[in-house]
């Protein structure tokens, strides 16, 4: 049974989510074009998307709350708390969007609307 939720958010990403963006995407990227992704993501302004539409995008499985990161978000939720924009890329190539942060709070939002409009940062 899915739980709707006013989930409440940053209003824009905190600088540390810049950093695990930029780590990550030097997983997937090289180093310097991840440095560059995460620069211009700094700079964009905050768009919204649907949680269905990202997981329909990204063509990444929903984790669910017997992950412990989900589970924390879910709790965040629950108590009001805020959190924070996803950061994503687009992956023209494989026409693929990839979320180089937020993907646990985006399982967590989904679990409980999937129809959750979730404010991001993309490139």
């Amino acid at each position: 049974m899915k739980r709707k939720s006013m989930v409440k958010w940053h209003a824009k990403p905190k600088e540390d989510d810049y950093a695990a963006a930029q780590t990550y995407l030097s997983l997937v990227m090289d180093a310097s074009l991840a440095s560059r992704y995460a620069k211009k993501l700094s700079k964009e302004s905050t768009v919204s998307f649907k949680a269905k539409d990202i997981f329909r995008a990204s063509g990444l499985p929903l984790l669910g709350s017997g992950n412990f990161h989900v589970e924390r978000d879910r709790q965040k939720i629950a108590a009001g708390k805020a959190l924070s924009p996803l950061l994503l890329v687009r992956d023209d190539e494989n026409r693929k969007v990839i979320i180089a942060d937020g993907y646990h709070r985006l399982c967590a939002v989904y679990s409980y609307d999937e129809d959750a409009l979730i404010p991001c940062r993309i490139v």
